[in-house]
C-alpha cells in the first residue's frame, strides 16, 4: 500500500486563497532536461467551480495536468490541497485526498465489462477494496452490492447503464470516454481533473458534455483541460491561458477571451 503524501500546514503568511482553494499550483517549474516545460506557473481552483486551462499547442497545458495529478514531480514550486502543501504526490494518492481524474487515453481494462471498470473508481468507499471483491473474499460481498449499485448510479447518472453488462473495449469511442468519466464520477471526489474530455466528440456530445460538468459545481470543483475553446468560454468561471510554459492571462471568460496578450499566442500576431 502506497503512502498518502506529505501534508503540512501553510505558513502564517500564506494568503487565505490558498486555505479555501481546492487545488493551488504555487510557481511551479518543470524541466525535462534542457526543456523548460513550465515556468513558474500559478493557478487557484476555487470550490464549485469549473477551472480550464487552455493554450496553444505545446504551451504546457498537459506538463500542468500532469503535476496536478502527480505524474510529474515539479522541479520548484508547490502543490497544495486545501491549502495544505503536497509532497510526493502520485497518481495512487488522489482518492485519498478526494480527488479523481480522467485522461485522454482513458486507460480502461478492454477485456472486463463496463461495470467493472467503474467500480474500480469506487474504490475510495471500499474497507476492503474492487479487488478483494473481485477474488471473491469472504468479508467483501457486502462492500461489492454497494460498489456494484454506486456504479450503476455512476453509469445512469450519464445515461449509459445499458452498457454495465458490455466488455469495454467493444465499444466506440465516445461511448468509452463516458465510461472513464463515469468511473472518475463514481468515487464521488470533491475535485475532478479532466483532460481533454471533448476530444474525439462531435458537436451534440460536446455540448451535452458542457452541460454536465456545468453541473457538476454543486458537488465538486473541476479543473478542465481542454483545447475546444467554445466549451471552455461557456462553461468555466476561471480560465488560466499558457503560451511556451508561461501563464500570460488569467481570468473570467469574458476577460479572457479579449485578453491582447491570448489573441497574439493564438493568432500569432501583435494585436
Amino acid at each position: 500500500m502506497s503512502k498518502q503524501p506529505t501534508a503540512s500546514r501553510p505558513s502564517p503568511g500564506s494568503t487565505g486563497a490558498s486555505r479555501v482553494a481546492e487545488l493551488e499550483l504555487d510557481r511551479v517549474t518543470v524541466r525535462f532536461g534542457g526543456l523548460v516545460a513550465l515556468s513558474d506557473a500559478a493557478l487557484t481552483v476555487r470550490p464549485h467551480t469549473v477551472h480550464g486551462v487552455i493554450g496553444p499547442n505545446g504551451a504546457g497545458k498537459t506538463t500542468l495536468f500532469n503535476v496536478a495529478c502527480g505524474f510529474v514531480r515539479p522541479d520548484e514550486g508547490q502543490i497544495l490541497r486545501r491549502g495544505e502543501h503536497l509532497t510526493r504526490l502520485r497518481p495512487s494518492d488522489l482518492p485519498g485526498l478526494g480527488m479523481a481524474r480522467t485522461l485522454q487515453g482513458l486507460g480502461l481494462f478492454d477485456r472486463v465489462t463496463v461495470l467493472d471498470n467503474v467500480m474500480i473508481g469506487a474504490d475510495r468507499h471500499a474497507r476492503t477494496g474492487f479487488w478483494a471483491s473481485a477474488l471473491a473474499w469472504p468479508t467483501s460481498g457486502r462492500e461489492e452490492r454497494a460498489l456494484r449499485e454506486r456504479a450503476l448510479g455512476a453509469l445512469a447518472e450519464l445515461g449509459i447503464a445499458d452498457l454495465a453488462p458490455l466488455v469495454a473495449g467493444s465499444l466506440p469511442y465516445p461511448l468509452r470516454k463516458k465510461v472513464a468519466l463515469a468511473r472518475a464520477l463514481v468515487g464521488e471526489p470533491e475535485l475532478l481533473l479532466l483532460d481533454e474530455p471533448a476530444s474525439g466528440l462531435a458537436a451534440d456530445e460536446i455540448d451535452d458534455l458542457g452541460e454536465l460538468v456545468r453541473g457538476l459545481t454543486d458537488r465538486m470543483a473541476v479543473l478542465l483541460v481542454e483545447h475546444h475553446m467554445d466549451l471552455v468560454m461557456r462553461i468555466c468561471d476561471d480560465i488560466t491561458v499558457l503560451d511556451f510554459g508561461r501563464v500570460i492571462a488569467h481570468g473570467p471568460p469574458e476577460q479572457v477571451r479579449n485578453d491582447p496578450a491570448v489573441l497574439e499566442a493564438y493568432l500569432g500576431e501583435d494585436v
